[in-house]
């Protein structure tokens, strides 16, 4: 009897393709990117200075900060995709990025004037930067959950959560290409702010959408 279910069970099987988890991920993280790309520019548009705005450092540190945070959010949502999937490092990773940063922030606080310092740190958009983010991030949010859900992670709270951070920094690289800000402080705060917000949504998400 049990043989038979065995045989009944394993008689459609088909090969999966290699990689298939990560050709799927990779696939919907890469058009959902591309719909906030588009939807930034309808929205906003690029930052009329940007040609001028890519020869300083904050230009660079806000890219490589936000994109760095999204590659390592995605890393993490691979692993946990698995059942058994732990993983400890991206998280480490991005703590010690968003050190480094605030370092940084402090060393560009106190060389600026009195006059300089609150525009570096809540500047011109502050109430609505992190929104902006959340906005953009949510097409990679959907489209990573739609993708776990063809996965089995065993801690889906916690995979959401990653596929939120991956969410929240791509949509913050996006969004970094229409704002003018250029305190690494506002980037430390309201940046990180608004990447944490997507990241608690993917964990909501997570926690409904994903137990299997």
């Amino acid at each position: 009897m049990t043989d038979d279910l065995i045989a009944r069970l394993s008689a459609d099987l088909k090969p999966v393709r290699p990689m298939a988890m990560q050709r799927l991920l990779f696939g919907a993280t890469l058009v959902s990117t591309l719909v906030a790309i588009v939807a930034m520019n309808m929205w906003l548009g690029m930052r009329p200075d940007l040609d001028t705005a890519m020869s300083t450092m904050n230009f660079w540190t806000k890219f490589g900060y936000t994109l760095s945070v999204a590659v390592l959010g995605g890393v993490a949502t691979m692993a946990l995709a698995r059942p058994d999937g732990r993983i400890r490092w991206p998280w480490i990773a991005v703590l010690g990025l968003l050190a480094l940063l605030v370092i940084g922030a402090f060393i560009q606080l106190a060389a600026a004037g009195p006059d300089d310092m609150m525009p570096l740190i809540i500047g011109g958009t502050s109430l609505v930067c992190p929104w902006r983010i959340v906005v953009l991030g949510l097409p990679m949010l959907l489209a990573s959950i739609i993708a776990l859900r063809r996965m089995a992670p065993a801690n889906p709270t916690l995979a959401g959560f990653a596929a939120g951070i991956m969410a929240g920094g791509a949509g913050a690289w996006v969004y970094s290409f229409a704002c003018a800000e250029n305190g690494m402080m506002f980037l430390a705060l309201w940046y990180t702010l608004g990447i944490l917000i997507v990241g608690v949504l993917g964990a909501v998400l997570g926690r409904f959408l994903l137990r299997w």
